[in-house]
Parts: C-alpha cells; structure tokens; sequence
C-alpha cells in the first residue's frame, strides 16, 4: 500500500534519493580533507592547506544545499501520500454498509483517517530526509573509519555490537506498547465524541464528574503508558552515549602510543572520531527512529485493515432501470452481526405502487429495521425484498437509489446551507423544486422567514434548528427528488400534531403516486393508510386497514385503546 502510494510521486522519490546520496557523500568525504588539512598543516604546507581547505568548503556547501533541498522534497512525498491514504480510506469507507461501519466503529475510524494517516505521514518524511541515509551513513563511516585507522577496528566492532544489543533489548520491551498506544486513542477518542454529542444528556443529569472520571481513567492510562516510552528512552540515550565515549575514550589513548613511531597518526585520529561520531550517531537514529517506524507500521496495518475489507454488500453492476413503486417481502429474516436473536422473523406481504402503508408495533418490535431492508441498508440473512418486481439484489445501485428515499428516525443535517442539504435528494434542484418539496414538509414557512431563506448557513448536525425543523428539512429532502417508494421511519415524532397532520395531507395531494411507507409509535398518524402492518418481536402479527385491525387483532387494538385513552386523558 505505501509503497504503491510513494510511487505516485516517483519523479520527487528520485530526486530526492540524488539528494540523499549528495548528503551522504559529503558527510564522508569531509572527514577525508579534514584529515588532509591536518597533515598539511603538521607538514606547514600551505598550499596543500588552501588547495584541500577550497574542496572542504565546496564538499560542505554541496552537501548542505542537497540537504536543503531533500528536505523540500521529503515533505512534498511526505504530504502528497499522506493525502492520497487519507482519501483513499474515506472512498473505501463510503463504500462500507451499515453493518461494515458498526463493526470498526465510527471513531475507530476516524482516529485511523487522522492519527494513523499522520504516522504514516511522519514516517515517509522520516524515510527520504533521514532513514535512507543511515545504512549508507553507517557502511561508509565504518569502512572509512577502519582504512584511517586499521589498527583500531576491534574498537568499531565491540562499540557496535554492545550498543545493537542494547537497542535490540529496548526496541523489545517499547515495540507492544504502541499498539496499546493506538487502542487507547481510539479509546479516549471515543469517550470524548460520545460526551460531546450527548453533552445535553450529561447537563441535564449532572453527569460531568462522572463523565471526566470515565475520561481521566483513560487518560491516566495512556498518560502512564507516555511515561513508560519516555523512561525508556531516557534509559536508552545514557547508556548509548556511555559506550560511545568508552569508544572514543579507548580509541585516543591506543593512538596516544602511536604518535611517536606514526606522527600522522594525529592526523588520522581526528577522521576516525568523526567516522565513529557518524557511526554512533546512525545505530542511534535507528533506535529513536524504530519507535517511531514500530508506531507507524502499526497505523498502516490498520489502514490496510480499512482498505482490503469487503463491503459487507454489494451491488450488481448491471444497467439503471426504472423500478415501480411496488415493495414485497418473501419470508424475509434478518438479525444484526454478533446478534444471536432475529430482529425479524419470516415476514412476508406486499405493498401496490401508490399506496400509503403504516408500520406500527412495541418498541423493539423491528420497524425500523424493517424499513431499512427496503433501501438495502442491511441484507437479510434469508428470503428476498423485492421494489417494482426486482431483486433488490440484482439491480443497480443507482436504479434503487433513485426509487427510494428514507427520511430517518434521528434527522441528520450537515454543514453548509440548507439548499446543500436539500440537493442531497436531489443535485440539479432549482429553486421551485427546492420551494415545492419544503411547501410539502410544512418547511417553508420557517425558511422564508430567514435573512438568506435557502442559503442560510446549516451548522454541524443542523444545532441551529430545532427539532422539529430538521424533521422537516428532511422531510423535504426525501421528497425533492419524486422518488417511487417515500420511506418515513417516525420522522414527524418532533411534530406538533397540526404540523404532522398538514405534513400528511400533504404527502397525499402531492405524491399521489408514490409509495408511502410509515413508521409510527402513534396509530393516529396512520388510521387512513391503505394497510397497516402490525409488528411484535420481530414477527408480523396483523395485516390489513384500521377498521379491520381494530375487529380482528387483539395486539392492535390493545395498542389503539391504550393510546387512545392517553389522549382522552391529556
């Protein structure tokens, strides 16, 4: 995946990777003219001096415009993936069903497309301005280091091979922590939206100190988890330096002995530090860096998880078709994933074109989740919905989308204008369209009352309206686009009952001929459908008008007289 997405910008990779090899090479050739200079300073050449001094200074500004320039080019490879990822991840998880977003989470993955997406982003910057030139930092330094001063290689080996297990102690103790360090993110990421969005809730209960307890227990613990990576590395930098200058410290007082019989011995010990300066400091940004690389592959195995799982369904690719407004259901049963319990159980009738069809029933008796089959938000296990005479499983996506609209329980407005909101039904609107389906849904009135009336500004999940307007705005958005099948899942509960009652009448002068399903807590709101379907537990228990319901079904009337007599009562 990373790699795939690096290559998009290949042309930036190899000039960066030109710049890498120009930085590393004058980070070795510099200690090469130092030594040079030295010598020819011991010898009062003066020449020599200016000659290898002119070189020295080209070699050092070479190498810091390479690195210059690596930089810019590492954060233009760096943004462009992390981009790229991020996108890619928001297109594959439009493409998740209900049950596929229910499984992950939606804050799980909304830390992956942020925090995750910028591990990667730190990582790639890492890659092209720093990793790519420790191992050839590391393989020159020490080859260098040992031709300027054979007789101290044992110095190079024994200072490598005690500061790489030290790293490789550590890096085993740190590494399963920054999974955890990820899990708790998500963790405290949740915490924090769901109090955020019910913060209405926790006022109105005085749940604050229970809530900050709730996010302090998972703060601490992230907090403690910080503080263990942090020991550890304040652990690891000590003991690094430590055996570093046990190296040099041995490396100066064997070459104290030499310089009587190898004057040029001076010379060459001040090249050799710097090749071992070279070589500590690249095992070192390895092991500070393979943190950050440990983190960082953990956030792409996490986005790879979200980008190679399967949509949970999926749609044929076939033509768009017309469809009816005809629904049937055959002996359809559904249950929820990690739901033992059907929601639904063998439900079978059918709807004709134009007809306006109530679903009532006890709480928890599966209309919702009834009505959500019919657009194909979920599959259900066995048997078939059919919408105008078609499997809603061999039809195109488009074909049953442009039949059916859902206006849902909870309405749902983004941010931007109410005309942004109202063109999600339908994106060539105009502004009759747009006047007509708010006249439908009772929502012109509030609208034209507005300074900027259809572009007046929509907050985040519609805060500036109130419940009732948002009902009604998505109302008008499910009607805008004249679909065949209108299905309302209780979306007038906010309604007055004079607002309700004009939303209905409504439905039934302007969508003659469209279907209307809906769900509704009150029997009032559907006493003049054409049938009623009566819910319990997941079975359908009664089919048929209000009069014939109220004669024959014992679980309907016992609803009706009961909402009945509340009524009488208010």
């Amino acid at each position: 995946m990373l790699i795939k997405a690096i290559m998009r910008y290949k042309w930036y990779t190899l000039l960066s990777l030109i710049m890498v090899i120009a930085v590393v090479a004058s980070s070795l050739l510099q200690p090469r003219y130092l030594r040079d200079v030295l010598n020819a300073v011991m010898a009062s050449d003066q020449d020599k001096i200016h000659q290898v001094g002119v070189w020295l200074l080209l070699v050092a500004g070479i190498g810091l415009l390479a690195g210059t320039l690596n930089t810019v080019l590492a954060a233009k490879i760096a943004q462009g993936v992390s981009a790229d990822i991020r996108e890619a991840t928001f297109r594959k998880i439009q493409t998740f069903s209900y049950a596929n977003v229910e499984d992950f989470n939606a804050g799980n993955l909304v830390v992956r497309m942020t925090n995750d997406v910028n591990q990667i982003q730190n990582l790639v910057m890492m890659v092209f301005q720093v990793l790519l030139r420790l191992p050839i930092v590391f393989v020159g330094s020490f080859i260098l280091a040992i031709q300027t001063l054979p007789e101290l290689w044992w110095v190079l080996v024994l200072m490598i091979v005690l500061i790489g297990a030290v790293m490789v102690v550590i890096m085993a103790v740190m590494g399963p922590r920054f999974e955890m360090f990820q899990t708790l993110m998500d963790k405290i990421n949740g915490i924090a939206k769901e109090n955020l969005r019910g913060v209405r809730v926790v006022k109105s209960f005085v749940q604050e100190k229970a809530q900050y307890a709730k996010f302090k227990e998972t703060s601490n613990e992230l907090s403690d988890l910080n503080l263990f990576v942090g020991y550890g590395f304040s652990v690891m930098q000590p003991v690094l330096m430590f055996i570093a200058f046990m190296a040099i410290f041995t490396s100066i007082y064997l070459v104290s002995g030499m310089v009587d019989t190898n004057p040029e011995a001076i010379g060459s010990i001040a090249s050799f530090m710097t090749y071992m300066g070279q070589i500590i400091f690249s095992i070192i940004m390895v092991g500070f860096m393979g943190m950050q690389v440990s983190r960082a592959f953990i956030s792409i195995r996490r986005i790879k998880e979200v980008l190679e799982t399967e949509p949970a369904m999926t749609f044929e690719e076939v033509p768009d078709e017309e469809l009816t407004g005809t629904i049937v259901f055959e002996e359809v049963s559904f249950s929820y994933p990690n739901d033992d319990e059907r929601t639904l159980k063998n439900i079978s009738f059918q709807i004709e074109a134009g007809q306006m069809v109530g679903i009532v029933g006890a709480t928890g008796s599966g209309k919702s989740t009834l009505v959500q089959l019919m657009p194909r938000l979920f599959d259900p296990q066995e048997g078939r919905v059919l919408i105008g005479g078609r499997d809603i499983k061999k039809v195109s996506q488009g074909s049953l989308y442009q039949s059916i609209a859902i206006v849902l329980q909870k309405a749902i407005l983004f941010s931007g204008t109410i005309a942004d909101n109202l063109r999600q039904g339908r994106s060539n609107a105009d502004l009759n369209t747009m006047e007509r389906a708010s006249a439908i849904a009772q929502a012109k009135e509030f609208i034209d009352r507005l300074d900027k009336t259809y572009e007046s500004q929509v907050e985040e999940r519609g805060t500036n309206f109130s419940g009732g307007q948002k009902q009604r705005l998505s109302i008008a958005r499910g009607v805008i686009g004249q679909p065949k099948i209108l299905i309302l899942d209780d979306s007038t509960s906010a309604l007055d009952a004079k607002s309700e009652k004009l939303v209905q009448e409504a439905l039934n002068h302007e969508l003659k001929g469209t279907t209307t399903v809906i769900v509704a807590q009150k029997i009032s709101s559907v006493v003049k459908a054409d049938k009623i379907l009566v819910l319990d537990k997941g079975a359908l228990i009664g089919e048929g008008t209000h009069a014939e319901l109220i004669e024959n079904n014992a679980t309907y009337r016992e609803i009706y007289e009961t909402q009945k007599g509340k009524e009488e009562e208010e």
